[in-house]
C-alpha cells in the first residue's frame, strides 16, 4: 500500500510538465502566498516558543544572526 501510495507523484509531474506554459504568469503570486504562509508560522508559532524556557536568549541571537545573514546575501547576490 505505501509503494501504491506513491503512484500519484509521476502523474503530478507529468501534468506539472503539461500546463507549465499556463503556470508561469501566476507563479509569483504563488511564490509571494507561500511565503506569506512560511511567515504567518514562524511568526504564530516558532518565534513565541523560542523564547520561551532558560535559553531563551540563544534562540533570539540566532534569530537575528540569521536574519543578517539573510540580508546580506539578499543584497550581494541580488
Amino acid at each position: 500500500m505505501g509503494v501504491l501510495s506513491g503512484i500519484v507523484e509521476p502523474v503530478g509531474a507529468f501534468l506539472t510538465v503539461l500546463l507549465a506554459r499556463l503556470v508561469v504568469p501566476v507563479l509569483p503570486y504563488c511564490l509571494s502566498f507561500a511565503a506569506g504562509a512560511m511567515l504567518y508560522v514562524v511568526v504564530e508559532e516558532l518565534i513565541p516558543e523560542s523564547a520561551e524556557g532558560e535559553h531563551s536568549d540563544i534562540g533570539t541571537i540566532g534569530f537575528a544572526v540569521g536574519f543578517m545573514v539573510m540580508m546580506t546575501l539578499d543584497v550581494a547576490l541580488g
